[in-house]
């Protein structure tokens, strides 16, 4: 047992390290490795790396905000926030709706690791191209809220927390650059995650976890944010940059893998 605590402990304290740096949460990495390992069932394992995100996006946003640093673009960031905690409630209600349409329970796990690999697989290639990609700079309140109902969906859906496609929707639709984009994604996740995490709550469909592993992940992923803003402050954006195109890379490669494993 303390082998098992021990690999999901390491892990969510370096996805949110990565996590915090990139501002794509944590989950992209810690769902795909956990659901790699097989040790817990799938809404196990989403509940736990959504608890994870929830809690190091909440510290890095206040943090951000008591050390008068934040780049949050409240204009645009708040109603995509508010966008984000509809999609995040939605996205939660397709989940089930979705694992209810099959009897094997890893099928819903196939069915998540195909979309991420495929959404993490077009980040990856705009990542790319993107000096390449003209950007734009809307203003639009409802443009705002639609994006970020779609961001919200996708985030609880996958049990990610909001991952890269945050990134490239700021990128391309608001022209922010890596850092304030992260930190604006962030603010985002930050949100659709508590909408998830409220409403598993409220239909009393909590999974069955340690609390001792839940506390613990929620402690790390805490302690890995920490770490990220403090390693985010030393790096400029090309670093940041470098760093995203890896882990996307590394992304994919486990997502197929577990596409097969459920499939299996």
């Amino acid at each position: 047992m303390f082998f098992v605590y021990a690999i999901f402990f390491i892990v969510s304290f370096g996805a949110s390290i990565i996590g915090a740096i990139c501002g794509i949460g944590g989950g992209v990495i810690i769902k795909p490795v956990l659901d790699s390992f097989g040790i817990l069932s799938v809404s196990s394992i989403s509940f736990l790396s959504g608890c994870t995100v929830l809690a190091m996006s909440c510290y890095s946003v206040i943090r951000s905000k008591l050390s008068k640093n934040s780049s949050i673009d409240m204009t645009t960031g708040t109603p995509l926030a508010i966008g984000a905690i509809v999609g995040g409630i939605t996205g939660k209600n397709l989940y089930h709706f979705v694992a209810s349409l099959f009897s094997d329970p890893n099928t819903i796990g196939a069915v998540q690791a195909i979309l991420l690999g495929f959404v993490t697989l077009l980040t990856l290639i705009y990542t790319i191209k993107k000096d390449k990609i003209k950007t734009h700079e809307f203003h639009s309140v409802i443009l705002c809220l639609v994006i970020g109902f779609f961001l919200g969906v996708m985030s609880s859906f996958l049990g990610i927390g909001g991952g890269p496609i945050n990134l490239v929707v700021l990128y391309y639709f608001f022209s922010m650059t890596t850092k304030v984009a992260a930190q604006n994604s962030l603010y985002i996740i930050l949100f659709s995650q508590a909408s998830n995490f409220f409403t598993t709550v409220f239909t009393n469909s909590v999974p069955n976890v340690s609390h001792l592993l839940l506390f613990g992940m929620i402690l790390c992923g805490i302690l890995g944010a920490m770490a990220g803003r403090a390693i985010n402050k030393k790096i400029d954006d090309a670093i940041v940059d470098k760093l995203f195109i890896l882990l996307m890379g590394v992304i994919i490669l486990i997502n197929v893998y577990n596409t097969f494993k459920y499939l299996g």
